[in-house]
């Protein structure tokens, strides 16, 4: 039997959509909203006041902050860890300026929400590496309604890379993880998608597309390049207009 980390590490076979699923699992940072140079800006900031010159790139994305933290800054203590990380959410919460909801996200989310009505279940959800507050303050700013049966960091207690919060995802839908599909923008979210036997979808926003393309069945620039419907029991997600 292949061990999860082999998996995670392993090339995706091609599969090219359309997709039959049961369910999509979403990235929230990157995938549904931009709040890259808020979130740069935040650790911009933390990183000065450590005195450190690092900078937050896009190895960093999709990471729970105490795995980022223990990474650029391996010389804290664990006290001083629980600190930084205290303070890089202070410092995230106060500032969402210009966060705003990325290309076919309000359409995708109507037509997964019309698919649950039709289908009388949950046909989505959000598996995010930020906490609940922090969750809270972004997506405030995109005005759409907060899915049920979400993932945050603080509900977990490994985060992405490792496979836990989309296998969380998939049970608090109640379907198998292969029969979902990860739509995640990071490296780390891909590698979590498929650890946990997803199917993935790259959106290349923030990562280079040569760093996602062994980890995804398929690559999209935006949501808007995709759409979503019912067929039988199941969905059909497919490149839109094809």
């Amino acid at each position: 039997m292949t061990a999860p980390s082999d998996i995670a590490s392993a090339p995706v076979p091609d599969e090219a959509l359309p997709m039959r699923t049961s369910a999509l699992l979403l990235d929230m940072d990157g995938t549904l909203i931009d709040s890259g140079p808020s979130v740069e800006r935040a650790w911009t900031a933390l990183l000065r006041e450590y005195d450190s010159s690092l900078e937050f790139g896009a190895a960093q994305h999709g990471q729970p902050a105490r795995q980022v933290l223990r990474e650029l800054l391996p010389h804290l203590t664990e006290e001083e860890v629980l600190a930084a990380h205290a303070r890089i959410e202070e410092l995230e919460i106060a500032d969402v300026d210009g966060i705003v909801t990325l290309p076919g996200t309000e359409r995708l989310l109507q037509e997964l929400e019309a698919a649950a009505a039709e289908l009388g279940r949950p046909t989505w959800t959000i598996v995010t590496s930020c906490t609940s507050p922090l969750f809270a303050a972004r997506w405030a700013r995109t005005g759409l309604e907060v899915p049920e049966h979400m993932v945050t960091a603080d509900q977990v207690t490994r985060g992405k890379p490792d496979p836990e919060p989309f296998r969380l995802g998939a049970e608090r839908l109640q379907v198998e993880p292969a029969r979902a599909v990860v739509i995640e923008d990071s490296v780390g979210g891909l590698r979590s998608g498929l650890g946990a036997g997803a199917r993935t979808i790259a959106v290349t926003s923030t990562t280079p597309a040569a760093d996602l393309r062994p980890l995804a069945n398929a690559l999209v620039t935006s949501l808007d390049d995709l759409e979503v419907r019912v067929d039988g029991q199941d969905l059909l997600l497919s490149r839109r207009g094809s």
